[in-house]
């Protein structure tokens, strides 16, 4: 890599056009991905990536009339201290407020990097075009203001936050439910049968670890690679599953850690199973609450869905160890 101070006026030219012409696609890619969720602020980004491609041409034109056709194989990522742009891959199914904030560290970048441009060139006609450059980029954040008054009228942004609220619900929400409830109920049989199968707090304790770590585990990669989001719109998978993986560990581990009570204790085991039934019934209930919030299930239904399941699974298991 090469330092700043090392390039050259012609090189310098060279990763602004690379620069602009990256920045337009990825402005392009925030528009292209915003459309069906977010048309009018789709609309924003397309404005920004003609304006990238534009601030590109007057580039191209001044480096022809300079250096000729031929660009060295240069880019910023080839220069200390530029920080990397997202890969546009990683760019998908983002959240409206991320996209934006990452619409504005680029531009803050992108002027602070014509400024030092401006600033080592010695070529007038270079350093002139590349300080109205950071100037532009300087405006850049009031422009996206302006484009978002234009566009994103009261009605507009009453319906991009229903749609913010559905996508919330799709991307955390509903990864994370999936996994309370599965960590919360699908442990609980081998627990409460570990439990009344041996009268041991230690080892109930282990058997209900592995039971929410194995769940965790397996619920996490199966949420991360049912759904890549492209269709759905339901986020990057890899984050959908570590939020569901870890939800259903804590699922299981809110009613295993009571059984930390020392076996030396006295009436150490009812003490310990008392505390675990209670954060069973408490898990349960805040479980079906989330459901009647944000799935639109009638709570009474969610109750009945979750909690008589959840006791049943519950009965199954202290049935089964006490045989």
């Amino acid at each position: 890599m090469k330092r700043f101070s090392e390039l050259t006026p012609r090189e310098i030219l060279a990763v602004a056009i690379a620069s602009e012409e990256e920045d337009s696609r990825i402005y392009s890619a925030f528009a292209e991905d915003l459309r069906e969720r977010y048309p009018a602020s789709a609309r924003v980004f397309e404005e920004m990536a003609g304006e990238e491609t534009s601030h590109r041409h007057q580039l191209l034109e001044i480096y022809e009339k300079r250096f000729g056709k031929n660009l060295p194989p240069i880019r910023r990522e080839d220069v200390k201290g530029f920080l990397k742009r997202r890969p546009i891959w990683l760019s998908s199914n983002l959240a409206l407020d991320t996209i934006r904030k990452e619409a504005e560290t680029m531009e803050f970048q992108a002027a602070r990097f014509y400024q030092r441009a401006a600033a080592q060139t010695t070529d007038v006609e270079v350093r002139k075009l590349l300080g109205d450059l950071a100037e532009v980029e300087k405006t850049h954040e009031s422009n996206a203001q302006q484009l978002e008054a234009s566009y994103l009228t009261d009605a507009v942004r009453e319906e991009e936050e229903t749609t913010r609220q559905r996508m919330f619900v799709l991307q955390y929400v509903q990864p994370g439910l999936a996994g309370l409830m599965d960590g919360s109920v699908s442990t609980l049989a081998p627990l409460f049968a570990a439990a009344f199968a041996t009268h041991h707090n230690w080892e109930t304790f282990l058997i209900g670890l592995a039971a929410s770590i194995g769940a965790g585990i397996s619920m996490g990669f199966a949420e991360a690679l049912s759904d890549d989001g492209s269709l759905t719109g339901r986020g990057t998978p890899w984050i959908r599953g570590g939020i569901c993986g870890l939800m259903t560990t804590l699922g299981g581990l809110g009613h295993t850690l009571p059984y930390l009570v020392p076996d030396s204790l006295p009436n150490a085991f009812w003490w310990a199973t008392g505390i675990a039934a209670t954060i069973v019934f408490v898990e349960l209930w805040v479980i079906a609450w989330v459901r009647a919030k944000y799935m639109d299930t009638p709570f009474l239904q969610a109750v009945f869905q979750i909690v008589l399941g959840g006791a049943i699974v519950l009965a199954a298991g202290i049935m089964i160890g006490g045989a």
